[in-house]
């Protein structure tokens, strides 16, 4: 797949709580990938990516990351990506209790 036209979503931290992050088609933060806006051209996705970084008053981290976009939304090509949607793994809490 050619780069300009890999599906990414921007991804960041949530500046108080540390929380992962996705970006909402709707400008919102959403702690749930299957809402994030899916961008397919760098165009979009640099402009989307510069906007999120200027909110430094809410986010830190921001970056685009790649996926696969699915039916129930798009999902992580890198492990990375889905560990961190996932939570930490050296306790059970948190997100992970929740699955």
């Amino acid at each position: 797949m050619a780069r300009g036209s890999a599906a990414r979503v921007v991804t960041a931290n949530a500046l108080i709580e540390g929380d992962v992050v996705w970006l909402t088609a709707e400008g919102r933060w959403t702690r749930d990938l299957r809402q994030a806006q899916v961008f397919s051209d760098d165009e979009s996705a640099s402009a989307a990516l510069a906007a999120a970084e200027a909110r430094s008053g809410e986010v830190v981290g921001c970056y685009l990351a790649n996926v696969r976009p699915t039916p129930n939304g798009p999902e992580p090509e890198h492990f990375r990506e889905d560990f961190r949607r996932r939570g930490p793994s050296n306790y059970f809490h948190g997100k992970q209790a929740e699955a």
